[in-house]
């Protein structure tokens, strides 16, 4: 737990000194996001848009909701260096909207989980 001062936080860094990545949106490798999108452009039309911005390798879109006008849908993006301000950007412009980060993975490779006794799904 972090306990906040008006200057320092617990681990004795400065507020606004510490250190940051070199690279703090290429480090990206995976996301997942839920997303509400009207029924146009199609599933296809966006999946192909997401796939072509640098640094995505692939795109998974998966249909979970249809009401009369919107869809739900998952977002899995993955790739070497994904911009996620582009992928932000690229959605809106499709008229989607991000309801959630569900998940990131970041670093030099993917970690995939691991399910422990602690995991009660």
């Amino acid at each position: 737990m972090w306990i906040r001062s008006r200057k320092r936080l617990s681990s004795n860094v400065p507020i606004g000194k510490a250190p940051r990545s070199r690279h703090p949106v290429s480090d990206i490798k995976r996301i997942v996001l839920d997303v509400l999108k009207p029924h146009k452009p199609s599933l296809v039309d966006m999946s192909l848009r997401l796939s072509g911005l640098k640094g995505v390798d692939g795109v998974n879109l998966t249909l979970h909701e249809v009401d009369q006008e919107t869809e739900s849908v998952k977002v899995t993006i993955e790739g070497t260096s994904i911009n996620y301000p582009s992928v932000e950007e690229t959605l809106r412009e499709m008229g989607a909207v991000i309801h959630s980060v569900d998940l990131v993975s970041t670093g030099k490779r993917l970690v995939e989980d691991v399910r422990t006794p602690q995991d009660h799904r």
